[in-house]
């Protein structure tokens, strides 16, 4: 880079020391700075942009506290990626009677391949939830650990999903769009 930093320091007996100095801070400040862009556009790629749109085949399963044996699977159908809203739930809560329909995603993170967020409703004493997700290209698994408002009930829904195709109108099959 040929590009000279003009600013000096009105002290005349470390006039050309100074310069030097803010000279050389300015080059490891601009490296650092590229490092660091380098690296953290790594590490907040988004892992939902790896994760191929489409139907997907979920297996979910809703496990209470202490009776995690007796849970079982429920097999659905959804169509991924129809994002209208941008503050809606990325990867939606399958249960039967979640209160999440009309609640929004916030603190989005992700790291390794892992994407988390949270689940936030509006009102007072609202439930709410936080989702952990492993993303593939063509599948899913994760855990969505909630409490539900106004009470002292938790309870944890477990996703395994994989992609089986596009999003045509099935004949025979329904499939709930997201």
């Amino acid at each position: 880079m040929n590009a000279r930093l003009t600013f000096t320091r009105p002290n005349t007996l470390l006039g050309a020391t100074t310069l030097a100095a803010w000279s050389s801070w300015a080059c490891a400040a601009m490296t650092a700075s590229a490092i660091l862009t380098q690296s953290i556009g790594r590490v907040a790629a988004d892992p939902l942009l790896s994760l191929s749109g489409g139907l997907y085949e979920v297996t979910s399963r809703l496990e209470l506290p202490h009776l995690e044996r007796w849970a079982i699977d429920k097999k659905t159908r959804i169509c991924l990626f129809s994002h209208e809203e941008n503050d809606a739930i990325p990867l939606p809560v399958l249960s039967d009677n979640n209160p999440f329909a009309k609640c929004s995603a916030a603190n989005l993170t992700t790291e390794n391949g892992t994407f988390q967020y949270d689940i936030v409703c509006p009102g007072r004493d609202a439930a709410k939830a936080h989702a952990i997700y492993e993303i593939g290209p063509d599948r899913f698994a994760g855990r969505i650990a909630m409490v539900m408002g106004a009470k002292n009930m938790t309870m944890t829904e477990v996703q395994h999903a994989k992609r089986v195709g596009g999003c045509q109108p099935a004949l025979g099959s329904p499939a709930t769009r997201f």
